[in-house]
């Protein structure tokens, strides 16, 4: 929280560059927005739907992400949510073009309960609901869908390879009891009935382990992701390496 403070007090500096003037100046500010593009871990691991991001995770981008998430500079939330709100959007537009306009649930990826005690707070969830805020005052339809939750402890993700990250998030998420009733059916904010598209949210890609635990866990409740999207993906310098447990995932065409 000291962080947070300070930046309220004090003259702020650019977390990406250190210049004096903005939490994000606005060449940094470029940089993160980058280009909303789809970028996939290659290969990548079963059950991963399709991943967009806007930038690399390096540089400025990386800095800014790791100033908010581990550093408490919580005034990075805007511009880390109009990163992931730019993101949604260009998918949204060409998922458009291919169907119906629907409403778009932003499903945040959970944090685990001792790394958001340790934080003091959860980023993920936070530009998730901010982005929400920016999709809709850009006039598109979406809502925040904290459907999922951890189910069990898991490792430190760092320093793991492909195969471990896969492991040690098997069977992590599941989705909260009554999460889906209490957003069923999707309505437009004319209380109309619509359709819907899921989209997963996180910081980074890296190998796409997490975001392909979390599709199986909405799979596995009966709804089915239609992308994933994150601020930035962390460029691959390791082979994604398939483990040889079998996955059974249930794909409902029903939603």
């Amino acid at each position: 929280m000291v962080p947070a403070l300070l930046d309220l007090i004090l003259p702020p500096r650019c977390a990406g560059c250190g210049a004096w003037g903005a939490v994000a100046c606005p060449s940094c500010l470029v940089k993160l927005l980058g280009e909303p593009t789809p970028r996939p871990p290659d290969p990548a691991p079963p059950g991963l739907p399709d991943c967009w991001s806007a930038t690399a995770y390096e540089g400025a981008a990386r800095r800014m992400i790791l100033a908010c998430k581990e550093r408490g500079r919580t005034a990075l939330v805007p511009a880390l949510a109009a990163c992931v709100a730019t993101c949604v959007a260009a998918w949204q537009t060409e998922a458009e073009a291919e169907g119906e306009a629907a409403v778009t649930w932003l499903v945040p990826v959970p944090s685990a309960r001792a790394a958001v005690r340790r934080r003091g707070h959860d980023p993920v969830r936070a530009v998730a609901t901010a982005a929400v805020r920016e999709l809709r005052g850009r006039g598109r339809a979406a809502v925040l869908a904290p459907l999922l939750r951890q189910r069990r402890r898991v490792a430190d993700q760092a320093g793991l390879g492909s195969l471990e990250r896969a492991a040690n998030l098997s069977g992590a998420f599941e989705v909260g009891d009554r999460a889906v009733g209490a957003l069923w059916p999707p309505h437009s904010g004319t209380g109309r009935a619509v359709g819907f598209r899921v989209v997963l949210v996180d910081d980074v890609v890296t190998t796409g382990a997490t975001l392909a635990e979390a599709a199986r866990a909405l799979r596995a409740a009966g709804v089915t992701p239609s992308a994933a999207v994150t601020i930035a993906a962390t460029p691959r310098r390791v082979p994604y390496v398939a483990t040889r447990r079998k996955h059974h995932i249930r794909d409902n065409h029903g939603w």
